[in-house]
Formats: structure tokens, C-alpha cells, sequence
């Protein structure tokens, strides 16, 4: 499947149907007043959270997306059929901006949120609701209003507790293979993930955690170079992040420095998420160098440090425990940040 995490749209909704002129003409009633019923509202265009939908894929071929008119008035006081609301459906995790003012809409996160994007027009009224005493057969009406039109952008920031990020071949996607049941492409070269692998892994009280691997973060992502760029959106949402570092590359630490570096400059406050250290392929070391490194990180950086291998599964059951405690914490200090309602 083609992933794709951005699109701009079309929005029209409908307009209401015009009120209408209309008297009645009934037999055995000598003077019939006016009867002219009012037009149907225009639907709307509404857009819903799927949690279903992984890609905003669909919206490459179809980019227009209009709501119903509403139906004129008849006679007899009759309203007129209010015009059918379209539904879009996008994945949880879409944020909806204005194209013209820049200004955002909505940010649907939750399976089966709402939100109207563009508002159906008024119908108008019939000739009935102009009579008075001073006008006893008025011969007007009003027009249905046009519904808003407007121009969208969609952007996917995908819904992930754990954030897996490091440089392409740290051992992503082999450890997200490792702890889910995901079995993203995993090869001995660069850029083997060109989208971002989601995996589900169980905590031990048997709720799911949803673990993102973030794919393509080299020197100079923020500014658009390889990968990074396009999918450092997805980490904002995270609430832990797992630094991967190979070290059996040539220089771990430069290794780690450049990630950090990225972070620092994409910002959206990236740099200040809580972030665990997982020194990778750790069986590929002879323990007296294996402790170097580590004792060469524990004086650069202030984050929990853990010698793992995601293929032999050394070190996970340690590094996975410290995950929960963290994310516990920060669901307790969540709901004690939650002000209290007051009757």
C-alpha cells in the first residue's frame, strides 16, 4: 500500500433551496392566504476520523467533494428536502487546515470524531412568514443562501505512544519486528523503510501500545534532505522516544549527536520529549568495548542508557519495562494536570 500523508482537497457544500410564492385555492375558502413553504437547507461537508484508514491514498484521485442543494419550497407551507451531508473519512491523526488563511480547522484523533468542514447554505423562506397586517398576500420570497466553499489541506501525524527514531540501519524495523507482531522490509542497506512501520505491542496488563518506526533521519532533514523531512511530523505525536544507535558504526556518538541535532532544529518542542538511548547490535561487541561505548554515552548524554539486540532480543525485556514505567508516569501526571469540575 502507497502511503501517503498529505493532500489538498475541494470542499463545496450545499446551497438551500429557494423559498416560493404561493397562495392557497382551496374550494369553499374565500380568501386564502399565502402558502408558500420554504426551501431545504444545504448539506454539509463533514469530515470523520476511520481508525480503519491508515493513508490519505484516496484523496490523490478525488479531491473535489461537494454536499447536496437543498430543494425549493412548495405549496401548502410545504418545506422543501434538506440536501444530504457528504462524509469524509480520513484516518485518526488528520489535522485540517485552511488553505486561504493558514488557520487550522480540526485535528481528529479519535475513531468517529467529527468535524464540519463546510457549513450547507440556509434555505429560504416562503411567502408565508412575510405576512402581516399591513401585507395580507405578500408576492415574495427569499433565495436559498450558497453554501461554503473552501480549500483544505490534510496532514497525517500518525497516532503512536513510542517513537522509534535513530539513522537508517540502527535496527528500527528489525526491533519493531522483534516486539510486534509488524514485519516491516528489513535489508543490510540505507533507507530499507521508506514509510512509517506501526506496530502494537503488548504491556503486561495486556493493553496494546502503539510503536511507530520513523524512517529517514540523516543530517539535514529539517531541511529536506532524504527522508526526514517528510516524516519528522509523525514523531510530534509521540510521547516517548527511542533513540536507536548502531554501535557498530564508525562513530556511534556522532551517530546519536546528528539525530539530536535534527530534533533540535525541527523543534515543535521534539527535542524535549522524553527519550530512552538504546545502544543497538550490542552481540556484535566484545564486552570490554561494549562498555567503553556505553561508559562514553553515560557522560554526553542525560537519558536512560540500555545495551540491547533487537535480533537476539538481549537486553529488550529491561529496555521495555523502563517504556512502561514512563509512559505510566506521564498518564499519571496527565490526569493530575486535568483541572477539577466543580459543581
Amino acid at each position: 500500500m502507497q502511503f501517503i500523508d498529505y493532500a489538498e482537497i475541494e470542499v463545496q457544500a450545499g446551497n438551500g433551496g429557494d423559498g416560493i410564492v404561493a397562495f392557497r385555492r382551496e374550494k369553499y375558502v374565500p380568501a386564502g392566504g399565502p402558502s408558500g413553504g420554504n426551501g431545504g437547507h444545504g448539506g454539509s461537508v463533514i469530515v470523520e476520523a476511520d481508525r480503519n484508514l491508515q493513508t490519505l491514498l484516496d484523496f490523490r484521485y478525488a479531491r473535489l467533494f461537494k454536499a447536496d442543494n437543498g430543494k425549493r419550497g412548495g405549496p401548502s407551507n410545504k418545506t422543501g428536502a434538506s440536501g444530504r451531508d457528504r462524509i469524509i473519512q480520513v484516518p485518526c491523526g488528520t489535522l485540517i487546515q485552511n488553505l486561504e488563511d493558514g488557520k487550522i480547522i480540526g485535528d481528529l484523533v479519535q475513531n468517529q470524531q467529527r468535524i464540519c468542514v463546510a457549513q450547507g447554505g440556509k434555505g429560504g423562506l416562503g411567502n408565508q412568514h412575510f405576512l402581516s397586517n399591513s401585507n395580507r398576500a405578500p408576492e415574495y420570497a427569499l433565495p436559498g443562501l450558497e453554501g461554503e466553499h473552501r480549500y483544505l489541506r490534510l496532514e497525517l501525524k500518525l497516532l503512536a505512544e513510542v517513537g522509534l527514531i535513530g539513522l537508517p540501519n540502527a535496527g528500527k524495523s528489525t526491533l519493531i519486528a522483534a516486539l510486534s507482531a509488524a514485519r516491516p522490509k528489513i535489508a543490510d542497506y540505507p533507507f530499507t523503510t521508506l514509510v512509517p512501520n506501526l506496530g502494537v505491542v503488548r504491556k503486561p496488563t495486556g493493553d496494546g501500545t502503539v510503536f511507530a518506526d520513523i524512517p529517514g533521519l540523516i543530517a539535514g532533514a529539517h531541511e529536506g534532505v532524504g527522508l526526514g523531512h517528510d516524516f519528522l511530523r509523525h514523531i510530534e505525536r509521540t510521547r516517548i522516544l527511542v533513540h536507536l544507535v548502531d554501535v557498530t558504526a564508525p562513530d556511534p556518538l556522532a551517530d546519536y549527536v546528528t539525530i539530536q541535532d535534527e530534533l533540535n532544529a525541527y523543534g515543535r518542542g521534539l527535542a524535549a520529549r522524553p527519550q530512552i538511548l538504546a545502544l543497538n547490535k550490542i552481540d556484535a561487541l566484545d564486552a570490554e568495548m561494549a562498555e567503553f561505548i556505553q561508559t562514553e554515552f553515560k557522560n554526553r548524554v542525560n537519558a536512560p542508557i540500555f545495551n540491547i539486540s533487537a535480533v537476539t532480543r538481549a537486553g529488550l525485556d529491561r529496555l521495555m519495562q523502563t517504556i512502561w514505567q514512563q509512559l505510566d508516569q506521564l498518564e499519571a501526571q496527565a490526569a493530575a494536570d486535568v483541572p477539577l469540575i466543580t459543581p
